[in-house]
């Protein structure tokens, strides 16, 4: 009997890594999800690494204001005379971080509610379903624009708590739907017969194949939310102006004469954003591929 667990074993560790080995094959074949990755891993490792190190992004030279790239800023200064290189390499911190906070727990909270909407039923789903189509009814602007008038403040703080609370919608559907139609599988009233708790039937049963949907819906909510703070912060109502975002960094740009005479403060923070974005859908495209079994 035990050589037989133990066959059995062995059996389903083989089939995982014979499973793993075709996905990273199939992965590394997406010529396009491949470079997202190489791109995503880069400019991540380069924001942090700068901001570790403590690179200078404050001290303004007030002789080299508005000056063009050249040796000794490579990005060229900004308006007071801030190198823009350090500017966009710590703002790169704080932007990607404001994405893949905002995406993980706004998922994270979409798959628990989703889960118990889906399992449970009856009332208490359409309660979480009225809930999110009231969420969904306020648009971020209106939500950003009462926080400042409530708070007074403009702060990092205040944008997570909106990107959380209006981010959540998609995957509570999304989630809810595929537990409308697991629970009903083989598997789960087993488990309801032998008298497993509704927790674990929820998150130890059915959330493992619920996965693949959610980890590909973070990859793409992280460029959502890093466009998203892009945007808010560039009208002014994003996080305060001493965050160096890279929506803050092109606040300077707002300026009819910067944007004719001085392309560098604006053209360097856009093209990190389009580019960190860009690898970001790659690699999502590339994960949803692999990962999800009606692609395959």
């Amino acid at each position: 009997m035990n050589e037989a667990t133990v066959s059995i074993k062995d059996q389903n560790k083989a089939a995982s890594s014979s499973r793993l080995k075709k996905n990273i094959r199939k992965f590394a074949n997406n010529r396009l999800a491949v470079l997202g990755l190489v791109i995503v891993v880069i400019m991540t490792v380069a924001c942090v690494v700068a901001f570790i190190a403590g690179i200078d992004y404050r001290t303004p030279d007030l002789t080299a204001t508005r000056t063009a790239p050249d040796s000794s800023h490579i990005f060229g200064t900004d308006t007071i005379g801030r190198d823009l290189l350090a500017r966009v390499l710590v703002g790169g911190c704080y932007s990607i971080f404001i994405g893949l906070f905002s995406a993980v727990v706004s998922n994270g909270l979409g798959a628990i509610l989703g889960a118990i909407a889906g399992y449970f039923g009856g009332w208490v789903d359409s309660v979480l379903v009225r809930i999110s189509e009231i969420f969904q009814a306020f648009p971020q602007l209106v939500l950003v624009m009462m926080l400042i008038a409530i708070f007074n403040t403009r702060g990092l703080g205040n944008l997570l708590f909106i990107f959380v609370i209006t981010g959540w919608m998609t995957t509570f559907r999304m989630v809810r739907n595929e537990y409308m139609t697991l629970k009903n599988e083989t598997y789960v009233k087993v488990c309801e017969a032998f008298g497993m708790k509704s927790s674990n039937i929820m998150f130890k049963q059915i959330l493992p194949n619920v996965m693949t949907p959610i980890i590909v819906s973070v990859t793409t909510n992280v460029a959502y939310f890093i466009l998203q703070e892009a945007s808010l912060s560039f009208i002014g109502l994003g996080v305060a102006d001493s965050t160096p975002t890279w929506g803050n960094i092109l606040n300077a740009a707002k300026s009819l004469t910067v944007v004719q005479n001085q392309w560098w403060i604006w053209v360097f923070p856009g093209a990190a954003i389009s580019l960190f974005v860009l690898a970001i859908n790659f690699l999502g495209d590339g994960l949803r591929d692999v990962l999800d079994a009606k692609q395959q």
